[in-house]
């Protein structure tokens, strides 16, 4: 009886195949002396035979290596894929939900905490500060220690910190409190979009990673909503001037803004790590094993039906390091620590060296504009509403005596929360033409158009008179700036390795965050002078970053690296 060889290269962990070469080469299995020989034939799942690893030297057919973007087409679109699109969305709108909040308690906490427009600047600002200090820290550890890890983590602080906030009863700890949460926040951010990302087939990326970024749009309207069903109730405990201890509804707000956060963290403690982050760092078992489980969900098959019976790595992964069941001592745990630390640092200088040189800069520019005009402004939407319905106009001259409402009696003006939940659903028309059209005109061109047409509308909301006029504006410049943040999540996930992603993207949040801190700064600073100077600001940046995206490459239906 003749046996299949191992140097004829037809032994494979397909067994539909392997059975075909046992009937072709020594004839049905009735005729053999028993079964045990044609099931010793056949290797068992995982690359073993009878609980015993496949000899090193069988070559397994070439039809079943793959590498990751085939192996990410084998698997599919389905069941998994679309989870794992709404875990990270929430995620996403968690993130959301803690930034935009402090911009609808404002007017509810300006008289329980004391607040000035430079107060509210700082406020609106600190987020940021901790954004920037956690996207430093939390996007190279995401490259080191792997997405998944990150995320549970940052996702934990942000929720902690967000409801020990709601508790602080002095501006100094609110602030201090909220500065740590932004730290959370700044770690997800980044992390998110590369985890999800590189799940994703190249041809439908663009779509997939749009709808993830439709969230942010889902958090603004659940922010908006919350505010507007709780800030103005008699949620809470009223404020007590002689009581040492107070929780208006304003705080029961910020503490129902922290439910995104902690949910996502459950979820991702059920999900798998980034397949292609394991193939890198040379878990190449480990990720094959990810994109079996994904292809059964997808596909409602088995494991065995999987295609890939060997992934193959890039000709730049890296083996990995770390051995997680080994035991060291405090010394070696330091050392390691130490030794991330000077990969951190390390992996940020490259992102500044050829060839990645022009691509980070420019990317970081166009950020830090975009956040510019986008935070400096939208952060200030209910001012500004409240602006236009007390003195006739968002801006007043220089000089000019303003008369804010008096709010101690009534609380804020409710209609606040209104235009600001309409304004939020202003961004869904935007959301829908990215999911639409990122993978047919390409990210580029919608980052561009976007950013020239909000500076173009900035430019008017400094001529509008009304409320009515100031919503209008205000909804037409969400619904088209959405789309620049859209299509640049997209490009930051393809611009870079994968061993330098989550550091690519770390840095551009912190340039976000800079961006965003100096714009609320400013409103903040000259809102009740003359704001003529921030709203011209503004469209001139979002103008000047729409010319720096015509030197970025298109990355239209690209291969991650």
């Amino acid at each position: 009886m003749e046996k299949v060889r191992d140097d004829d290269n037809e032994i494979c962990t397909n067994s539909g195949l392997f059975e075909d070469i046992v009937l072709r080469r020594i004839g049905p299995i009735d005729n053999m002396d028993s079964t045990d020989e044609y099931e010793r034939l056949i290797p068992e799942e995982n690359g073993k035979r009878n609980g015993n690893e496949l000899a090193p030297n069988v070559e397994y057919s070439n039809e079943d290596n793959g590498n990751y973007d085939e192996a990410v087409e084998a698997a599919g679109i389905g069941k998994f894929t679309w989870i794992l699109a709404f875990v990270c969305g929430w995620a996403n709108a968690s993130d959301s939900v803690e930034i935009v909040s402090v911009s609808f308690l404002l007017p509810a906490a300006e008289q329980d905490l004391n607040l000035s427009s430079t107060d509210k600047g700082v406020l609106n600002s600190i987020i940021f500060v901790g954004m920037l200090v956690g996207s430093l820290l939390w996007g190279s550890l995401a490259d080191i220690q792997g997405r998944r890890k990150v995320l549970i983590y940052s996702l934990s602080v942000n929720a902690l910190f967000g409801l020990l906030s709601s508790f602080a009863q002095e501006f100094w700890l609110f602030l201090i409190l909220r500065f740590f949460s932004g730290v959370g926040v700044g770690g997800s951010v980044p992390a998110i979009f590369s985890y999800f990302g590189e799940f994703q087939m190249r041809q439908r990326r663009g779509m997939m990673i749009s709808i993830v970024a439709t969230f942010w749009l889902a958090g603004n309207i659940l922010t908006a909503g919350l505010a507007w069903a709780i800030i103005p109730s008699n949620l809470g405990m009223d404020h007590d001037e002689d009581s040492r201890f107070n929780y208006e509804s304003w705080r029961v707000f910020v503490a129902f803004c922290t439910i995104p956060s902690a949910t996502s963290v459950l979820t991702f403690l059920v999900l798998p790590e980034s397949p292609k982050f394991l193939l890198e760092t040379g878990r190449a078992e480990e990720a094959l094993e990810v994109m079996r489980k994904v292809f059964v969900w997808n596909n409602m098959g088995t494991k065995l039906d999987y295609p890939i019976a060997v992934l193959l790595p890039s000709s730049k992964s890296k083996a990995s390091t770390i051995d997680e069941t080994k035991k060291r001592s405090i010394r070696a745990c330091c050392t390691e620590t130490g030794a991330e630390i000077v990969t951190i640092i390390k992996a940020n200088i490259k992102l500044f060296l050829p060839p990645l040189t022009r691509v980070s800069v420019a990317m970081n520019v166009i950020i830090f504009c975009l956040a510019f005009g986008f935070y400096g402004l939208w952060m200030w939407f209910p001012q500004l509403f409240q602006e236009a319905e007390t003195q006739g106009s968002v801006c007043v001259k220089s000089g000019a005596n303003i008369t804010k409402p008096d709010n101690s009696s009534t609380g804020p003006d409710t209609q606040i929360y209104t235009d600001a939940f309409y304004t939020s659903l202003a961004n869904l028309p935007g959301n829908l033409i990215t999911i639409i059209l990122m993978d047919v005109v390409g990210r580029k061109a919608i980052l561009c158009s976007s950013l020239v047409l909000s500076g173009v509308g900035v430019f008017f909301i400094y001529l509008v008179k009304t409320r009515t006029q100031v919503l209008i504006m205000s909804c037409l410049f969400s619904g088209i700036s959405v789309m620049a943040w859209n299509a640049i999540s997209v490009l930051g996930v393809e611009m870079y390795p994968t061993s330098i992603r989550g550091t690519a993207l770390g840095f551009q949040s912190v340039s976000n965050r800079i961006g965003a801190i100096f714009g609320n700064l400013i409103f903040g600073a000259l809102i009740d002078t003359n704001c003529a100077i921030p709203i011209l600001t503004v469209a001139a940046m979002l103008a000047i970053g729409g010319i720096v995206t015509l030197t970025l490459p298109n990355t239209l239906k690209i291969s991650l690296k």
